[in-house]
């Protein structure tokens, strides 16, 4: 969406953005049509005064996939928010399921993102989203100081560049984020930085498979040693997944046992192994376009 078209979120953070966008009132103001399943952009306010806009996905408007024939889209990001706040990280923005003006519905707080304002060194192009700093081809064979290498694109008239992505740490607690949900689709437009400087991901309706599917673009740490901080934010995850951990209880209603215990054999690998994962070789690593 342009920037002027942009609805400006209000500061509403924490327990007060949950409980509004739980209980307020939903008043849509417009839809994200290049969306492939309904997105409706909304103002969320109470009774107090108090309000914020955010994104509304209701579950009516959602396109059923084969390969994802467990429960919804709008099941999997709220579980995707839980997940990311049992980190500790904050990587998803306040994230609910309530009802709305059609039906049921994922419920998000709007990011107000940092427009991409290209990139440094020896960067050729930037890619056109928000978040577009975080992402760059480049006609080299090797990425630059602070970029990791994702894989070669093809840019029209034969050519092809490297693609690649920022050597940040906030990208890199994402990545092992969507190690541990199984994001079958993490593209750049799914980046948000905002003004105050955090990185915020959203779209997670493709998540928490029972099979590997982790498909994304940030692969630049693919079989490196996990950070101490994310070895220890993982042995948190482990703890809180036991059969009576307080995040699978705070899961069982929105995805399947089989899908939480996927889940947990996702975290225990990821601890035995002590590294980022590589593409498993098994359906296409990256998804395309990238944005």
């Amino acid at each position: 969406m342009p920037a002027s078209e942009r609805i400006p979120s209000r500061r509403v953070t924490g327990a007060d953005a949950l409980e509004l966008l739980t209980h307020g009132e939903l008043t849509v103001r417009g839809r994200i049509r290049e969306a492939s399943n309904a997105v409706l952009l909304c103002d969320v306010t109470s009774e107090d005064g108090r309000a914020a806009a955010c994104v509304y996905k209701p579950v009516a408007g959602e396109r059923p996939l084969w390969d994802f024939p467990d429960g919804t889209l709008a099941q999997r990001e709220v579980a995707a928010y839980e997940v990311s706040e049992a980190t500790g990280w904050s990587l998803v923005p306040p994230t609910v399921l309530r009802d709305g003006p059609y039906g049921e519905g994922m419920c998000q707080l709007w990011i107000d993102a940092v427009d991409g304002g290209g990139s440094e060194g020896d960067a050729e192009d930037t890619l056109e989203a928000p978040g577009a700093e975080l992402l760059a081809l480049v006609d080299t064979d090797e990425p630059g100081d602070g970029w990791k290498a994702i894989g070669r694109a093809e840019i029209g008239g034969g050519r092809t560049a490297l693609l690649v992505h920022a050597d940040d740490p906030r990208l890199r607690r994402l990545s092992v984020l969507d190690a541990v949900i199984n994001n079958a689709d993490r593209k750049g437009g799914h980046l948000l930085p905002a003004p105050d400087g955090r990185l915020y991901g959203i779209d997670h309706g493709v998540t928490f498979n029972t099979e590997n599917k982790l498909r994304t673009l940030l692969w630049g740490w693919a079989g490196d040693r996990l950070t101490a901080e994310a070895s220890d934010v993982l042995s948190s995850l482990a703890g809180a997944l036991t059969d009576d951990g307080a995040l699978t209880l705070r899961l069982a209603p929105l995805i399947t046992p089989a899908e939480i215990t996927a889940l947990r054999a996702r975290v225990a690998a990821l601890l035995r192994s002590g590294r980022h994962p590589k593409p498993s070789g098994e359906w296409p690593a990256v998804p395309w376009p990238p944005v």
